[in-house]
């Protein structure tokens, strides 16, 4: 149950960070005020730096880790855990997923400049 929560926030974070960066866009045409906010676009590009540096250092995620130690190893048992592991988890090599992260956090960077946030 536990491991299940896990995989679910990981999940969440996972979304936060795809989307997050996807609405920016959406929102910097559409003219959401929102886009702009200094605390959601600098939490969106600290959390994605984190991943991409994560996996640029070849560490695994701390939310993985966490997930895997409650299981001991074993798959999702769960409707929720099988079906949010299969959304979450692809079978790549490393260096796939590493280079998203990278250029996901680039493109964040990038953004965050083409697109800058509201100063107050």
């Amino acid at each position: 149950m536990l491991a299940d929560l896990v995989l679910v926030l990981h999940f969440c974070v996972a979304g936060f960070l795809v989307l997050g960066l996807i609405l920016v866009w959406i929102g910097a045409l559409a003219g959401w005020v929102w886009v702009r906010n200094p605390w959601f676009r600098y939490l969106h590009l600290a959390a994605i730096a984190c991943v991409a540096l994560e996996a640029l250092a070849g560490l695994m995620c701390p939310l993985t880790v966490w997930e895997d130690a409650l299981r001991g190893g074993a798959r999702p048992e769960s409707f929720v855990g099988r079906w949010v592991a299969r959304l979450l988890y692809y079978d790549a090599p490393e260096w796939v997923f590493t280079l998203l992260y990278a250029s996901w956090a680039t493109a964040a960077l990038v953004t965050l400049w083409l697109i800058p946030v509201h100063k107050k």
